[in-house]
């Protein structure tokens, strides 16, 4: 069951990616604040889902879940607990969503310590890490497919 959450955290991740990439242009456009200032929360949000999808990879990696087919490609039980876990991005899938996490981490990071930023630009900022985290999704939803079942 765990793997469908992560599928589903993924899932979200993009529809918020998209949401980031959209709405806060859209703010910048009508020159609407409060729609600008919305950027930063789907930044918290887009974060959390991707950093709950890893996690959730991570713990099909620990627990030997080999009904994952990247788990059983991947691992196996010999390994001890810490390669498990550097195995989670190993490979074409899980490197992916590690980098998907790193660039949801900054997209995040710009959100929190840009305050003395104008609106505007944070905005416009923000959309286009957006855009470039919802294109990783896409891919990864769409081709690769880390929480597919054996």
């Amino acid at each position: 069951m765990m793997p469908e959450y992560g599928h589903a955290l993924l899932c979200l991740a993009l529809g918020v990616a998209l949401l980031l990439s959209v709405y806060p242009l859209w703010g910048v456009a009508r020159g609407d604040a409060r729609m600008m200032a919305s950027a930063g929360v789907f930044a918290w949000l887009l974060f959390i889902c991707v950093a709950g999808a890893f996690f959730v990879l991570v713990h099909a990696f620990v627990v030997n879940d080999f009904t994952v087919a990247y788990v059983a490609g991947n691992s196996n039980t010999q390994l001890p607990v810490w390669y498990r876990v550097a195995a989670t991005w190993g490979a074409h899938e899980g490197s992916l969503l590690l980098w998907v996490l790193l660039m949801s981490g900054w997209t995040l990071a710009v959100a929190v310590f840009s305050r003395q930023v104008p609106a505007d630009i944070v905005a416009r900022v923000l959309a286009v890490m957006g855009m470039v985290c919802a294109g990783f999704l896409a891919f990864i939803l769409f081709t690769s497919g880390p929480f597919a079942r054996t």
